[in-house]
Formats: C-alpha cells, sequence, structure tokens
C-alpha cells in the first residue's frame, strides 16, 4: 500500500516538474498541502544549479558566478528547506543558495538573482512584500502555495509573475490516495447574553460605516481612504470606525466563552487521540491549552523558538497530546501522527483552512483525518466557514 502511494506521489510529482520544464522554469505549482511541493522545488531547483548554474575550467574546477535565492515565510522553514536539499540527495548545492525570510527580502533592491524558489508564495504577495519582485530582477521564478489566492488582485499579479503550471486540489489529492481522507464536522456555538448584546451593538456600527462608504463596495473604499493623504476626515473617520468595527466584532467571535465549553467536550471524548486546535487569536490559544491542561501546550508566534520546540518535542514523543496553535502551525510543519483536529477560530479564507486540514492529513496507512471547527452560529463567522469550506468535499455541518 505504502509503495503504490509512494510511485502515485512520484508520478504526480513528475507531473508537475514537467510542467516547469515546459515553461523554461518559471510558473507555479499548485497542490493541496501533503502533496509534496517542497519536493518538487528541491528536485528542480538541485537539477538547474547543477546543469545550468555550475560551470567548470579547463581544469575541471568549479566555478559559480551565479545567485540562487530560496523565500520562505519562516526561520523555521529555512531550516527545514535545507534538510529538504539534504533528504533528496542535493547536499551539495547548499553552498550556492541564499535563503531568507519574506520579511527580509522585501528591503533588497537593485539586485539580480539567476533563479528564485518562492515556497507559500500567497505570502510573498501582500502589499509590503510585493515591493521584493518590483525592486529586484531575476531570470527564472519558481513559485509553490495550495491554493491560488482568493484576492483578484494576487491572483492577477502571481499570473504575471509565474503562471500556474500544475494545479492539483486537496481532495484531488485525497480521490488518488496521495494524503489521508479526512472528515469535517462544524458544530455551532452559541454566544452568551452579554456577548450577544455586545456583537449586536458592535456590528450596527459595521453596518453604520459600511453603508457610509458605499455598501458593496466599502472594503475597497475604507482601504482607498485609509492610504490617502488627501481624503475627506469625515471619509477618513468613516473608514477607521468601519475597520474598528471589524476587529472588534472578530475579537468576540474569536473569544467566545463558549467554544471553551464546547473543546473541553471534544477533548474528554477523545483523550487517547492526538489533536492538533487552532484559534484565531495567541491569547485564546493559551486559554484552550489551560482549559484541559495538563493534556495540552501551546504554540504560537509569542512564544520562544525554545519553548516552540520543545512543544513540539512533547507532542511527538506523546507527552502530551494536544497542541494548541494560531497560525504558526498553518505552513510547512509537518505533524505526521496527529488524527484529529478541533480548529476554534477561522477567516473566510479557503487557504488558511486547507492548510490546517493539511497538518492533520499526511498520508499513513489507515489514517483518517477527523476535524471539528466550533464556529459562533447566526454570526459572521458562520458566513466565513460556508466561504472557506465551499470548494471541500466531506463537510457536515451539525445542530
Amino acid at each position: 500500500m505504502g509503495n503504490s502511494i509512494n510511485k502515485l506521489r512520484d508520478s504526480e510529482q513528475r507531473k508537475a516538474l514537467n510542467e516547469w520544464v515546459k515553461q523554461g522554469y518559471v510558473g507555479s505549482i499548485i497542490a493541496g498541502t501533503g502533496f509534496g511541493k517542497s519536493r518538487c522545488g528541491v528536485l528542480a531547483l538541485g537539477k538547474l544549479i547543477r546543469d545550468h548554474i555550475w560551470k567548470y575550467n579547463e581544469h575541471g574546477d568549479k566555478i559559480v558566478h551565479a545567485t540562487v535565492l530560496v523565500l520562505v515565510p519562516t526561520t523555521h522553514l529555512k531550516d527545514q528547506f535545507k534538510g529538504e536539499f539534504i533528504k533528496w540527495g542535493y547536499e551539495d548545492v547548499l553552498d550556492d543558495i541564499e535563503f531568507m525570510c519574506y520579511q527580509s527580502a522585501h528591503k533588497l533592491k537593485n539586485n539580480h538573482y539567476d533563479i528564485i524558489l518562492c515556497d507559500e508564495i500567497h505570502l510573498g504577495l501582500s502589499n509590503e512584500y510585493r515591493k521584493f519582485f518590483i525592486k529586484n530582477t531575476y531570470d527564472k521564478l519558481l513559485c509553490m502555495t495550495a491554493t491560488l489566492p482568493e484576492e483578484e488582485e494576487y491572483r492577477h499579479l502571481l499570473g504575471m509573475l509565474a503562471p500556474t503550471a500544475y494545479t492539483i486540489t486537496l481532495d484531488e489529492c485525497v480521490s488518488l490516495g496521495i494524503v489521508a481522507p479526512y472528515t469535517i464536522y462544524c458544530k455551532p456555538v452559541s454566544l452568551t447574553d452579554t456577548e450577544r448584546e455586545e456583537y449586536k451593538a458592535i456590528n450596527n456600527q459595521f453596518v453604520y460605516y459600511k453603508y457610509q462608504l458605499g455598501d458593496f463596495n466599502a472594503f475597497d473604499e475604507a482601504k482607498r481612504l485609509m492610504a490617502s493623504k488627501n481624503a475627506n476626515p469625515a471619509d477618513k473617520k468613516a473608514a477607521a470606525g468601519f475597520y474598528k468595527a471589524i476587529r472588534e466584532r472578530k475579537k468576540i467571535i474569536d473569544f467566545a466563552e463558549n467554544k471553551i465549553g464546547e473543546f473541553q467536550e471534544l477533548v474528554g471524548h477523545n483523550t487517547r487521540k492526538k489533536i492538533l486546535a487552532f484559534s484565531g487569536a495567541n491569547d485564546f490559544t493559551d486559554k484552550l491549552a489551560a482549559s484541559v491542561y495538563p493534556l495540552a501546550v501551546s504554540y504560537h508566534s509569542k512564544k520562544t523558538k525554545k519553548i516552540k520546540e520543545t512543544a513540539l518535542e512533547m507532542f511527538r514523543n506523546d507527552e502530551i497530546n494536544i497542541l494548541c496553535s494560531t497560525k504558526a502551525l498553518n505552513q510547512g510543519l509537518d505533524v505526521p501522527n496527529a488524527n484529529m483536529g478541533i480548529i476554534c477560530g477561522i477567516t473566510s479564507k479557503s487557504l488558511s483552512m486547507i492548510q490546517r486540514i493539511g497538518r492533520l492529513i499526511r498520508f499513513q496507512k489507515g489514517k483518517i483525518g477527523e476535524i471539528y471547527i466550533l464556529y459562533v452560529e447566526n454570526s459572521q463567522e458562520e458566513k466565513w466557514l460556508k466561504t472557506a469550506t465551499k470548494s471541500l468535499n466531506n463537510v457536515n455541518w451539525l445542530t
């Protein structure tokens, strides 16, 4: 079973690599988490360096006059990518590659690169980080992400930088057996009376400012006004109030008190399972972990590198069976022994949902990923959830 799955995955990865070759090593691989995008990137970049970057003089000495850059979201992924080159037999090319995070790369200008490999390219398309692609030049650009950006602006930019070379959805990966099957259960949670009144008041503010800004294009108009130096003060105040209402409304949802009780109940019924839990805010992630202490620990951006490494080791070594995170586990980290997920905070973005599901469905024989999503009913979170799951199969809405 394992060998046949590996052969199938290898076959699909070869298809992706061949498409990169056809496009002259410029383009994007859009593939569901668990497909093996990082391996594709390593194999393509390793071959390019050996075949096209390395030159030799008449004495057989290697001469390298080229620049190769790998862009990743986090420092952890820099180390992980280096390990991938070693794993797949390309350790010898590491000295010729510069690894950098998007946060640092956007400050660079007037540099030329022969080859750039971008992991999680959707993160490099934001207004801030895209400056890197404007201020620097390159010959070959290889990009990878789990799904096309939902924002039309980002999708258009990616199409210009690196047109799609190969694409396969998460559910297509499941149907081929490349990753484990999964089932999603969407479980409604009610607000407390106090929370409900607060949410109603803030939502009224949101609607008020939304109509002031033009209703259907309120988000675009608010963005334009906040960036404008010459905007009418009253209009700018409306835009600021609009954004404030969004933040405060989401905070009530993210910290909904009853999510804690539902989380505890789910954990109580599944004490022998390895669980990844996600929330919408770091402070709430800590609350989740504390609510089922000593079964769980927190893992998020406010934790030190040492604390996060210790948390992962404890989880992998079965010293704890619940790892609670905010966004830190969304990208890149492989947690193969997790078999259940509890998501307590979401956005409308399908990409975020797919990344979180992907942490749970790396292939293991006989494994099925079981995901529970706790959402506040009759709120914006319910609308977000319906948007984020509309492209996924095996979604069950509980009463």
